[in-house]
């Protein structure tokens, strides 16, 4: 298997990873503050990965010049999450969801203007599609839903921290200097940390942390390991060896790998209609496949 078909694989499991988030999320949302369970993340995220790295003989030398990619790289991230809790403060979250798509498309565009990533009839086509299914997804087959939309102060937020995560994918390959993925993911984590702490450090501190219910802790442990340390980790593998418009094309599975864990989770499943935008996701990323 060539390196090209491990970053679609890793892409895959990351949208099923990321997917739980948001079920879990859902959860404990009103449990703790987002920016608190932010930052809580990042950094049990980089402790987690740092013991991994020391484990594997610590961090090179050569790792540690121009830290301020690492700063740069973790801040855009942070950004996104920071905007996103901002924008959903007047934004539905079907709104949101529906501005999410974008991001594989402005994420070809940075492609193209910092590293020169052509975009193929074939991958602009699948990315149509793509997008097209996603939002089919996500408004429940609805089209008086998806015709009702409208973009308020909210989305356009949450737009600009869409901007932010389009951007850090393209970035993480031009940043690269041949660092191993899992300790240059350790200096995004750190520098993500670093920029939550001044942002979400004041949540932080007023969270009553041992009075908090198990379904928050839970839903920090998964989010730690498996939604930030995980992901972080698959991004930077797959964008060492896929175009940015590639990589970012998998988050149009996460509504449809949603969809899954609301069942595993009990809830009732959605219209059959919705898959029908499940399936146009599935053909969007053939193409992508097939193009590769």
């Amino acid at each position: 298997m060539g390196n090209a078909a491990r970053g679609h694989l890793a892409m895959l499991l990351f949208s099923a990873l990321v997917a739980g988030s948001f079920s879990l999320g859902s959860l404990a949302a009103n449990e703790i503050a987002p920016l608190a369970l932010v930052f809580a993340r990042f950094v049990l995220a980089a402790a987690l990965i740092g013991a991994l790295v020391a484990f594997r003989g610590g961090v090179p030398r050569a790792a540690l010049a121009a830290s301020w990619r690492y700063i740069l790289l973790g801040g855009l991230f942070a950004i996104y999450f920071v905007l996103m809790f901002e924008g959903l403060k007047t934004a539905p979250p079907v709104s949101a969801a529906a501005v999410f798509t974008m991001v594989p498309i402005m994420s070809a565009g940075f492609g193209w203007i910092l590293l020169r990533q052509v975009m193929t009839p074939l991958m602009a086509a699948s990315l149509s599609i793509g997008a097209l299914g996603a939002l089919w997804v996500i408004f429940q087959a609805d089209l008086a839903a998806l015709v009702a939309f409208q973009i308020g102060t909210g989305e356009m937020i949450y737009f600009v921290g869409c901007a932010a995560h389009a951007l850090y994918t393209p970035l993480i390959r031009k940043l690269n200097r041949g660092e191993d993925p899992l300790v240059f993911t350790l200096g995004t984590l750190m520098g993500g940390a670093l920029v939550l702490a001044v942002v979400a450090g004041p949540a932080a501190v007023a969270t009553d942390w041992v009075a908090l219910p198990g379904i928050v802790w839970v839903t920090i442990a998964y989010t730690t390991v498996f939604a930030t340390a995980i992901t972080f980790y698959l991004v930077q593998y797959a964008t060492l060896h896929l175009p940015s418009s590639k990589v970012m094309a998998y988050t149009w599975l996460t509504p449809s790998w949603v969809i899954l864990w609301e069942i595993g989770f009990g809830n009732a499943a959605p219209p059959v209609l919705v898959l029908g935008g499940v399936a146009l996701t599935v053909v969007a990323l053939l193409g992508l496949l097939k193009e590769n």
